[in-house]
């Protein structure tokens, strides 16, 4: 296949099609926060965490030890899912259990490890 295969070598314009999607279009500081969004889920630390997270509510430690990673980056990680709000976190006496935010976020990570897997 050539590259210029996949250019579009019409000038019609479907206004239907464009209007329709011009008027779904959310405002530009949604695009803006899914971008990051995708941005944090970008780092490889950070896509391992959420596997674990994914599979059972864990402590840092329970994370380093699956990972063989140090606790230090483990934290720094779970820091940045935490305020972009991938994670969300619980107290539990001295320790501090990390689960995955919602069912959005678990839902959209496991479609992606879906579709990765499919393409195998």
């Amino acid at each position: 296949m050539s590259k210029n295969e996949f250019i579009c070598d019409c000038n019609v314009i479907h206004q239907d099609v464009v209007d329709k999607t011009k008027k779904s279009l959310p405002e530009e500081d949604i695009f803006n926060k899914l971008a990051e969004f995708f941005k944090i889920l970008g780092d490889t630390t950070r896509v391992k965490i959420l596997f674990a997270l994914d599979q059972n509510e864990m402590c840092v430690c329970d994370i380093a030890n699956v990972l063989g990673m140090s606790k230090s980056s483990i934290s720094h990680q779970l820091g940045t899912l935490r305020r972009s709000g991938i994670v969300k976190c619980r107290k539990s006496g001295k320790e501090v259990f990390y689960t995955l935010d919602d069912n959005h976020v678990q839902e959209v990570f496991e479609v992606g490890v879906e579709h990765i897997e499919h393409r195998k």
